[in-house]
């Protein structure tokens, strides 16, 4: 069987990648046009646009961040799979995910499948009927 020999890495073409093979930053540039360099970059265009957050929670310490985000108008997905097996830490975390997404912020949180939740803000949440 004969040995591969290797060539170096393989590049694959990403479309969030600089189109521009010249745009490297110099040493004290005083300009780095960013929306340019990051064209994909995961932000908000325009002030009234949602960023969708992708989370693995491996402890309870992360709950902070997540709920900086949604309390800022975020969506965030939280996935929970290392935490399964602690059963107590588990249900701690998704508590307090629970109680101030829904209880402070009036946002929703759904469950997908048994290791994920979906956190949205008020703004997505399911529309209560009003009583007049």
């Amino acid at each position: 069987m004969a040995k591969e020999e290797s060539t170096g890495p393989k590049w694959i073409e990403m479309p969030s990648l600089p189109s521009k093979k010249n745009s490297s930053i110099e040493a004290e540039q005083d300009y780095h046009d960013l929306g340019e360099r990051y064209s994909q970059a995961p932000v908000p265009n325009h002030s009234d646009d949602t960023i969708i957050h992708r989370a693995s929670l491996e402890d309870i310490t992360g709950i902070s961040e997540i709920m900086n985000w949604i309390s800022e108008g975020d969506i965030v997905i939280v996935e929970m799979m290392s935490m399964i097996s602690r059963e107590i830490e588990l249900q701690t975390a998704v508590s307090k995910l629970q109680k101030f997404v829904e209880d402070e912020i009036k946002g929703t949180v759904f469950g997908l499948g048994h290791n994920r939740l979906l956190l949205l803000p008020p703004d997505y949440g399911a529309k209560k009927a009003e009583i007049n």
